[in-house]
């Protein structure tokens, strides 16, 4: 069985050359990465709001929402989603704090 996110990015990958009357995906990418940027900030907002609320399922649905809008926000920049994730994979077992600090410098 596939990761939800892996399920994600291949449904963005495959949406990117859709008629973007028929997808909101496509139309967001039509719309170019200022935009893409733009709805994952407002999604992202939206997020921030609903845990500050304490709202649990409100919080679980923008969650989704974010993931989603960073995944077009990514795609509308040629990044891969596997280069988020490899990058996640090369920071796994370093402390934050000593993570920061090597990009402080």
């Amino acid at each position: 069985m596939t990761h939800p996110l892996d399920r994600l990015w291949q449904t963005v990958e495959d949406r990117r050359t859709a008629d973007p009357d028929s997808s909101w995906t496509a139309k967001l990418l039509s719309k170019g990465p200022e935009k893409c940027a733009e709805k994952f900030g407002e999604e992202a907002v939206e997020a921030l709001i609903e845990a500050v609320k304490g709202d649990r399922d409100a919080l679980t649905r923008e969650g989704a929402d974010v993931l989603y809008h960073f995944c077009i926000m990514l795609a509308s920049r040629d990044v891969a989603l596997a280069d988020v994730l490899a990058e996640l994979d090369r920071r796994h077992g370093t402390s934050g704090l000593v993570e920061k600090a090597s990009r402080d410098g």
